[in-house]
């Protein structure tokens, strides 16, 4: 998620780079996949639900289809708290914490674009260094601690403590310690952050980006 004031997400704005947005609908329960071949992603829209009777109507009845005012309050900060700052992105409907409109076949639908940031990556008990340069502080896109495969910081680690791919916990803290520092150091530990799978090894995924201070 940005967690950014609206000084410094103006000044980031300015930094964006882009090809157009991308956009990714998911049918029903299926696995939806967000990925930057260059770059992370920044969520710009997303909707959990259903605004046409067309998207993802195959095979279906038309009382599946009718309600098309169907939409997830809050559904663009749940995937911007999971998606932004990262390379690729995986969930399906299980994040959402209730159904908009039960009797309703509803689909999920998220526009993005990629973003130049630096992408940073440490394992369990090391320090993650942030650096900025020439007068510029340091933009938190995102930032994770957790497992979300088996490859990353598993250099002889026993195969119990890699194979749970699904530990994710999307933070705020280094957000909250290095946004608008020219240089920052954060522990990547389960004493900063919360644990939610005590048996994984993890790892730390930050991106940020270096822009101007506020004036």
């Amino acid at each position: 998620m940005l967690y950014l004031s609206s000084t410094l997400l103006l000044a980031a704005t300015c930094l964006l780079v882009s090809t157009g947005a991308e956009i990714t609908t998911t049918c029903g329960p299926h696995v939806h996949r967000l990925s930057c071949e260059t770059g992370v992603i920044r969520v710009q829209t997303a909707l959990y639900g259903r605004a046409n009777g067309e998207t993802c109507s195959g095979g279906k009845t038309d009382a599946e289809l009718a309600n098309t005012a169907c939409s997830l309050e809050g559904a663009d900060d749940i995937i911007q708290t999971r998606c932004n700052g990262k390379k690729v992105c995986e969930l399906n409907k299980s994040i959402f914490p209730t159904d908009p409109c039960s009797d309703t076949f509803k689909y999920l639908e998220t526009t993005y674009i990629c973003i130049p940031a630096t992408h940073l990556i440490t394992c369990e008990h090391s320090m993650a260094h942030l650096k900025c340069g020439d007068g510029l502080v340091i933009s938190v896109l995102g930032a994770d601690f957790g497992r979300r495969d088996e490859t990353t910081c598993s250099f002889k680690k026993p195969k119990e403590q890699i194979t749970n791919v699904s530990c994710s916990n999307p933070t705020k803290k280094v957000a909250e310690r290095c946004n608008l520092k020219e240089n920052c150091t954060m522990r990547a530990s389960s004493s900063v952050f919360e644990d939610s799978c005590v048996d994984t090894y993890k790892y730390l995924e930050v991106s940020y980006v270096c822009v101007n201070p506020p004036s």
